[in-house]
């Protein structure tokens, strides 16, 4: 296909020379943590745990070459969570002393019996192993907050350079890197450090018309990654060889006529069905929404919690699992913010819905023996909450490549690269929009559409699948930025998953429909 990259994962091999966090990782975490949960069982805590967290954030921007803006900032805290009489209480700060966090244990207690009389059934967390002490580290070759400002501009400006040498009228080039390194602690005798950087780089194209000032844009298909610098020079993806083709794709798209609204065969390429899968399997089997226990951002959910084992959610050919262990995606962490070391889980298998994520908490409030290991805290600053693991729509273990799929199509349309969509409170009606969409006529593609988005409701759309590609067509993208909760906390979700052929699918023609 036009965007013949790396598909398959690379195994993971631990960094040659782990990583370091200067300041952080010579505090003394285990006089800080004992602290905290001494003060908090003689304050009456049954449980609770102490999480000291450093996040470092680098933002730039390079337009036309020029650089536009870099931001670098560290975020250093620790946070306090217990349970007093059944009842949550949390506090969070960042005087690293012993004084300090026995202080915030102490405010932890004081809330919980302040929430008491608020709270409905008491907190149950469920059951939970203790393992021995941990330490988990994502793979890194190299540090990305240890290249030079200049390497980095420098990198992003060529890559504008070979959008503008290719005809594109304007080019812009964001970095985004991400690092959490962790040391936790409860009083059940957890005692877990890790630490996961991803990066997500993105080049956008313009061609604009002088005539009309009218543009069309295109954006690349790189996904992010829990990588370190190495992915942005060729390993795990071929930049280069996708910036030089954009700008003649760019001009094919800015000439495409208009689709034409109806119903088509599609063939969905993993750039673009990842982000489907998070809107209508990822959010919808999230147990606290399914019991009604969340509903900020993403709203609640169509599915309840006795449709596991029964609801047909798609054809045969969808096979879901959930995970938080495949190598370099985005929500992989060896143990989660419970404690709870990660695993493998299916959700789906062969069209039934089998599995649902959740914490110890929404666990425990359904009566379920372990939890999936799903907590997570976008910071110190933030109480846990029920996050999305991985969540990856299997290939067919024989089956065939992208080609193939779209030979079997005589009148439909080839759909590449996540853009824009729209979903309902319950996760029922959605519509997707793309980078490229390419008409497709008697099994052969006949140059790109454009203004079109597929339509439709979830169970429909999973229940019209009639084959997945194979692994040579498996690709693994994900959400960097999903938000949730209340304040908001941000996370990020690794979705893996193959082609796809799907039939009778509405499509619309965005410039002169309204769609909900």
């Amino acid at each position: 296909m036009d965007h013949a990259l790396p598909r398959r994962p690379v195994p993971v091999t631990a960094p040659a020379t782990p990583v370091v966090e200067p300041g952080f990782d010579t505090l003394p975490v285990d006089d800080l943590a004992d602290a905290a949960l001494r003060r908090a069982r003689h304050s009456g805590a049954s449980y609770a745990d102490v999480r000291l967290r450093r996040v470092r954030a680098l933002r730039e921007r390079v337009r036309d070459g020029r650089p536009e803006g870099s931001q670098e900032s560290v975020e250093t805290g620790i946070g306090v969570r217990v349970l007093v009489d059944g009842t949550w209480g949390f506090a969070a700060g960042v005087e690293l002393s012993p004084a300090g966090v026995a202080a915030l244990a102490t405010r932890a207690c004081e809330l919980a019996r302040t929430l008491r009389p608020l709270r409905g059934a008491p907190v149950r967390l469920a059951p939970e192993p203790v393992p021995a002490p941990a330490v988990w580290e994502s793979p890194c070759e190299v540090d990305p907050f240890g290249v030079p400002a200049a390497e980095r501009s420098a990198l992003l400006a060529g890559w504008c350079g070979l959008l503008r040498d290719g005809g594109a009228s304007l080019a812009e080039a964001y970095l985004q890197v991400f690092r959490e390194s962790t040391v936790y602690h409860d009083s059940d005798g957890r005692r877990i450090r890790q630490r996961r950087t991803w990066l997500h780089p993105m080049v956008f194209g313009f061609r604009i018309d002088t005539g009309d000032g009218t543009f069309e844009a295109m954006r690349t298909l790189g996904p992010p990654a829990a990588r370190g610098w190495e992915y942005l020079t060729g390993t795990g993806w071929d930049w280069a060889g996708e910036l030089t083709r954009m700008p003649d794709l760019l001009a094919e798209k800015a000439a495409a006529p208009r689709v034409e609204p109806g119903e088509y065969d599609l063939v969905i390429d993993p750039t673009n069905l990842w982000l489907t899968i998070h809107e209508t399997v990822g959010h919808a089997t999230e147990l606290d929404r399914m019991l009604g226990r969340e509903a900020a951002f993403a709203g609640s959910s169509f599915v309840r919690p006795d449709d596991v084992g029964t609801l047909r959610y798609g054809s045969l050919a969808m096979t879901v699992i959930a995970d938080r262990t495949t190598p370099h995606a985005l929500a992989t962490v060896g143990y989660d913010d419970d404690g709870v070391a990660t695993r493998s889980w299916p959700l789906v298998t062969d069209g039934v819905l089998v599995g649902v994520q959740h914490d110890r908490q929404t666990a425990g409030a359904a009566g379920l023996d372990r939890s999936t290991g799903c907590a997570y805290a976008e910071s110190y600053r933030h109480l846990p909450v029920q996050r999305m693991p991985n969540v990856s729509l299997c290939p067919a273990p024989d089956g065939p490549d992208t080609d193939e799929l779209i030979s079997r199509v005589r009148d439909g349309l080839y759909v590449v690269g996540d853009n824009s969509f729209s979903i309902d409170m319950a996760r029922v009606n959605f519509q997707f929009t793309a980078q490229r969409f390419y008409r497709i006529r008697d099994g052969r593609l006949a140059g790109q559409v454009r203004d079109a988005a597929y339509t439709g409701t979830t169970l429909d759309f999973w229940r019209s699948l009639e084959a997945v590609g194979g692994p040579q067509s498996w690709l693994l993208s994900g959400a960097g930025q999903c938000g949730k909760a209340q304040p908001l906390q941000i996370a990020a979700a690794g979705h893996g998953c193959p082609s796809a052929l799907f039939r009778g699918v509405r499509v619309t023609d965005t410039s002169t429909e309204v769609t909900g």
